[in-house]
């Protein structure tokens, strides 16, 4: 059934661009909203508006009956649930198909294999694709894990079973420090995840972080090419790109390959990542995880190919079969996003929330600024310090890099800090420029760079 009316479960600038695809889609939309978010630009620009509740997310965002209820109360037939929040909830997908609304998304038995990282690994290792040495279970004991890392050696990450985001991870480089950290990321993954599970994997320093974007329809899966993750603060990726500046030809067909096999051997639907590790000095590359939902960082795929995966993924989850072949899909040129963040990287990324009281954004050909933002506005601080993203395209990596340069100059958010310094920086960097970096490259770097970041940047002044 085609979809007419869609609520956006979430805020933000992803609420934003899920309103302008339904729009384009001639969906109408319905925006739910924390009592935080009234005067956010999502609840400007939705044709209905529900309010469900205080700033915290657990008592508005994250709060499947009152979200269900919105759906109801307005004659909603779909929800999009972004990312983040109830994204890659297996119980929410469930409840919403059962309440008779379409989930905008993977169905929830996909969410809930590929979810729990120990599952998605074996189911991996089932399509011949490649993983990380490491666990092949769930290990809840200290014993079971120390027995497995005397086999495989150090280092070795520990990691919780249904974590994210980067947390849940602890590094061990011997046996001391295994015993000393097992504990603390036990407990913070039953802190941050209700579940105590860990599974243990091989450390490989030095490794890419590579993703495969795939389209599927619950029968044909495509893959949309990959994207060069590596730029990461605190496992927090800051800079994205596309295509990988880092990959052969040969490599990148047989990641793209994998990350299909997977998808089909999962029938997956909507849109998706598989995330790798891509160790450039012997051409090895390991599953890590799938996210199984739309990424922060899918505009730099949607400018080298011109697939728009936001309106992909609702036609899909409207009954719609794939659109688009495999053959037909091209990478034209190389895309680079910043993330835009409320933080000071002047005094250690502090949260910088404020009011915008003046706001300049870059045009021009090739440039693309998808964010929350408009004059005025006041960014609330209770979650998350993504602002926007500001993207570019053009014909070449070194191309986007200047274009990157000139885009950021004439952004100008004032009001608050965000991190546009470092970008600045980032995008003079000469190792950047030469695309010689990797996953632990960047905080190394920004110890060494503290003070330029506490000055005005050079491009700063000419900004309008």
């Amino acid at each position: 059934m085609a979809i007419e009316k869609l609520l956006i479960a979430n805020r933000g600038e992803i609420a934003v661009r899920i309103i302008r695809a339904a729009r384009e889609l001639g969906i109408a939309t319905v925006q739910v909203y924390s009592k935080a978010d009234k005067d956010s630009l999502a609840v400007r620009l939705a044709d209905e508006t529900v309010e469900i509740g205080p700033p915290q997310a657990s008592k508005s965002y994250l709060n499947q009956a009152v979200i269900l209820d919105a759906a109801r109360s307005t004659g909603a037939d779909a929800i999009h649930p972004g990312y983040g929040f109830l994204a890659e909830n297996a119980e929410f997908a469930a409840a919403v198909e059962a309440t008779g609304l379409i989930f905008v998304g993977p169905t929830a038995q996909s969410i809930r294999l590929m979810g729990d990282k120990v599952a998605a690994r074996e189911a991996a290792a089932a399509a011949g694709v490649p993983t990380v040495p490491g666990s092949q279970g769930r290990l809840d004991s200290a014993e079971a894990a120390f027995a497995l890392v005397e086999r495989t050696g150090f280092p070795v990450m520990i990691k919780a079973a249904a974590g994210g985001g980067g947390r849940g991870i602890r590094i061990a480089r011997s046996a001391e420090e295994f015993h000393h950290l097992m504990p603390q990321a036990q407990a913070e993954a039953l802190a941050a995840f209700g579940d105590g599970g860990l599974y243990v994997e091989k450390l490989v320093e030095g490794a890419r972080h590579i993703e495969v974007q795939v389209l599927g329809d619950g029968h044909d899966v495509i893959h949309c090419y990959e994207r060069e993750c590596s730029l990461q603060r605190r496992r927090q990726k800051v800079w994205e790109e596309a295509p990988s500046p880092s990959l052969a030809s040969a490599i990148r067909e047989q990641l793209c390959a994998s990350a299909v096999a997977l998808a089909k051997a999962v029938s997956y639907r909507g849109a998706g990542t598989l995330e790798y590790l891509y160790d450039d000095r012997t051409h090895e590359f390991y599953f890590l995880e799938m996210n199984t939902r739309i990424q922060v960082e899918h505009p730099v795929t949607e400018m080298v190919t011109g697939i728009d995966l936001v309106r992909e993924m609702i036609r899909i989850a409207g009954g719609e079969r794939l659109r688009i072949h495999q053959d037909e899909v091209r990478v034209s040129g190389h895309s680079i996003e910043v993330r835009i963040n409320a933080e000071d990287p002047a005094r250690n990324f502090l949260p910088n929330p404020g009011t915008v009281s003046a706001l300049a954004v870059p045009v021009g050909d090739g440039v693309r600024f998808d964010s929350m933002l408009y004059q005025g506005y006041t960014v609330p601080p209770f979650y998350d310090s993504l602002l926007g993203k500001l993207i570019v395209h053009d014909k070449d990596r070194s191309g986007a890099i200047l274009k990157l340069r000139r885009a950021l100059a004439e952004l100008n958010v004032e009001g608050l800090a965000t991190t546009k310094p470092l970008h600045e920086a980032l995008a003079r960097d000469a190792d950047v420029q030469a695309g010689c970096f990797h996953t632990a490259w960047l905080e190394p770097w920004l110890e060494s760079h503290a003070a330029t970041l506490a000055a005005p940047s050079p491009a700063a002044k000419v900004a309008p």
